[in-house]
């Protein structure tokens, strides 16, 4: 079968290649792959800035925003052929620490797990793979075209999950979030928000192309310009950070109200430093009481959650999110970036020539 493969830790060895077909073992589901998400973790793989292969080989089939339909399924399992099924990405180590035993792998506190197409385990960017039935999560039949949203809808959820659970601290009743970033995370994590009733804005740096008006199809706010300026006028009693610009992240975790929550998910470039008060941004945090957390990562309750919040979306609007769609023997050109992107997805239907 056809699949798209990289070397990790060698820039530029991105191809599609044929490989062994897919074979589903006791217990799994063997899927049909329709579509693959690519997001920035994709990208940094195939420039060779980390990943690591299975062991005993030296390239790893890339992609983890899975979608697919299943071929076989196991007599006694939930699911049946034809199903839409999405994966999760991530497996506990064989010795779980505390967090992976009690499957909240997403937490994992030692670092052994597994990912697929990221870490020592094959990923979904192939004509069909296989799947443990307890790592797959059904898809609403509407999710056909857009079901490959899932993966970073999980992301999301979980990254409002843990606002939650950290305004539990005290009495919480947000009125306003500001979600900075109008990437696909920050795009869903601003759906969420409206799906919690919130007044929603949304911080990005472009002033067209399809983010605007991405935004204002949620009912939410855009914005541009100065985020400090943006930030006073907003005043959010929630930041959802998804940009990983420093400066980005150091004026919004010092803006926001008293007892404020900031949910970090941009993942920042390392070897960038800019000037910071320290001093007073340690007298805002502790004299505010806000917090600032990271979020990454999902578990299987997130998955499920991401699913309810996809099957009740507007479909048009989910499908405005996917900006491009490039067949499997074009998959090199799904990462170069072009004007107006938001999320590119794989066909995995259209075998190469």
């Amino acid at each position: 079968m056809w699949a798209l493969t990289v070397r990790p830790g060698q820039h530029d060895s991105l191809q599609v290649e044929e490989v062994p077909d897919a074979v589903a073992g006791d217990g799994e589901l063997l899927v049909q792959g329709l579509a693959l998400g690519v997001c920035g973790t994709d990208k940094e793989i195939a420039r060779g800035d980390y990943g690591w292969p299975p062991p005993g080989r030296d390239r790893l089939v890339l992609g983890h925003e899975s979608l697919g339909r299943i071929i076989e399924a196991p007599a006694e399992s939930k699911f049946s052929e034809g199903d839409l099924v999405v994966a999760v990405v991530r497996r506990p180590d064989p010795e779980p620490c505390g967090a992976c035993a009690h499957g909240e792998f997403d937490m994992c506190r030692n670092g052994r797990y597994c990912e697929r197409g990221i870490k020592e385990l094959d990923g979904y960017g192939s004509a069909q793979w296989a799947v443990d039935t307890d790592y797959a999560v059904p898809l609403d039949p509407r999710l056909e075209h857009t079901g490959m949203l899932l993966e970073p809808t999980s992301v999301v959820a979980k990254a409002w999950e843990q606002i939650d659970y950290i305004g539990r601290r005290s009495w919480f009743e947000p009125r306003r979030v500001l979600v900075t970033g109008a990437g696909p995370i920050g795009l869903l994590a601003a759906l969420i928000g409206v799906r919690k009733e919130l007044e929603v804005h949304v911080f990005d740096r472009v002033t067209d192309g399809p983010k605007p008006d991405l935004v204002r199809g949620l009912g939410a706010t855009y914005h541009r310009g100065d985020i400090c300026d943006v930030l006073a006028e907003c005043a959010p009693d929630v930041v959802v950070e998804a940009t990983g610009a420093s400066a980005v992240v150091i004026d919004t975790i010092s803006s926001t109200r008293r007892y404020g929550i900031t949910c970090l998910t941009g993942v920042s470039a390392s070897g960038r430093t800019i000037d910071v008060d320290a001093g007073s941004l340690n007298r805002s945090l502790v004299l505010e009481n806000d917090v600032v957390v990271g979020s990454v990562n999902a578990n299987l309750r997130h998955y499920r959650a991401a699913a309810d919040v996809l099957a009740g979306a507007d479909p048009a609007w989910l499908e405005a999110m996917i900006t491009r769609r490039v067949p499997l023997r074009s998959a090199v050109e799904a990462f170069t970036p072009t004007d107006n992107d938001v999320k590119v997805v794989l066909d995995l239907g259209v075998p190469p020539r």
